[in-house]
């Protein structure tokens, strides 16, 4: 991916030098004619266009910004309601992440997300126990974050 992104940016600038154009838009049309460039050439690469692995992380900020204003609009409605009528729950999340970083990734953005929070990570790394303010199905819970932040971090970080 490195390699990909780094041939992007020098047929930038070779554009740039071929058209005498030193100027923010001749760089960005440089980039855009290197990117068209690598998209013919994909299959002389080893792994993925680094531009899926780009669009999979917007996707993921995308994602994360939905769920925040959603959990923090849950969240109100609970701390505005005369009668607090919460039925809050620890549970337990298994999760198929490996890497170090994928799981601090994922327990950063449960814990971000208002209403819920990562108390421990299991010794094996491959369950996480989180505590949310108000939760009526456990098993929902546990498939709307594997459906959603997991899948969205997997394929982020898939070769």
């Amino acid at each position: 991916m490195a390699f990909q992104i780094l041939l992007n940016f020098t047929l930038a600038f070779i554009w740039m030098f071929l058209s005498s154009n030193f100027t923010a838009s001749g760089f960005l049309i440089g980039f855009l004619l290197g990117m068209l460039a690598i998209i013919m050439m994909r299959r002389f690469f080893k792994q993925r266009i680094y531009l899926v692995r780009v669009w999979a992380l917007i996707k993921l900020t995308l994602l994360f910004i939905k769920e925040l204003i959603m959990a923090n609009v849950q969240v109100l409605k609970l701390a505005l309601s005369p009668k607090l009528n919460m039925q809050p729950a620890f549970f337990a999340l298994p999760i198929e992440l490996k890497e170090e970083w994928e799981i601090t990734l994922l327990s950063s953005l449960i814990t971000l997300t208002p209403g819920t929070i990562v108390v421990h990570i299991s010794d094996d790394a491959k369950t996480l126990y989180i505590h949310a303010i108000d939760i009526d199905d456990v098993d929902e819970a546990i498939d709307d974050i594997k459906n959603s932040f997991e899948k969205a971090i997997m394929e982020v970080t898939k070769s």
